[in-house]
């Protein structure tokens, strides 16, 4: 099955006639012909891409394109009856990953919704390689404030407190990082001394 797209526009005859094209693409489709609606469909389905009319009735496209990547982390192109450079600046600063100008045709949108979506997980998957990369950071800073807290208690070297920690969590089954947690926060007396020499 196809991504899923959240189509949100005002104009009835156009929202059924893309909806219905990129039905027919394979795509399934979530419309909705305001904001409001849209964040409804929202509580109960997460899209894989969102394409939004800029200037919808009530709460506008940019609004609703706001909320949904801030909120949702969706990430969404716009449809527009406006090619002027600030309209499309506005787009670009918002996050928008495209700019369709109407009237549209399903395949002329097509190529857009594919890099769209192609981009949209490339994105997504350098964000959790972020995320990944920062929770290890902060794993091996807190083992490393650990380490140099025992050092300092037992009056021992770098490689021999790891080693004696790694061995007294082995033996307790406890995990490194959270035994780590606890020595900093000073909730843990952690006595190595049967530990240390060992390798």
């Amino acid at each position: 099955m196809e991504a899923t797209i959240l189509l949100v526009e005002d104009d009835r005859l156009v929202l059924h006639t893309l909806a219905r094209g990129l039905r027919d693409a394979g795509y399934a489709i979530l419309e909705a012909d305001s904001g409001e609606a849209a964040m409804q469909l929202c509580a109960d389905h997460r899209p894989e891409l969102a394409l939004l009319d800029m200037r919808l009735g009530g709460m506008s496209g940019i609004d609703f394109a706001r909320w949904l990547k801030t909120t949702l982390g969706v990430p969404f192109l716009f449809l527009s009856a406006y090619n002027d450079s600030e309209t499309v600046v506005s787009a670009a600063e918002l996050g928008a990953l495209g700019y369709l100008v109407k009237p549209l045709d399903v395949p002329q949108v097509l190529p857009a919704i594919r890099t769209a979506l192609q981009r949209a997980d490339e994105i997504k998957k350098l964000h959790q390689a972020e995320l990944d990369l920062s929770t290890a950071l902060k794993t091996s800073r807190g083992i490393s404030m650990a380490i140099g807290l025992l050092m300092q208690r037992f009056g021992t070297g770098a490689d021999e407190t790891f080693e004696a920690l790694r061995a007294y969590c082995r033996g307790n089954r406890k995990r490194m990082v959270d035994v780590a947690e606890q020595i900093v926060k000073n909730r843990e007396a952690v006595d190595l001394s049967s530990h240390l020499g060992k390798r």
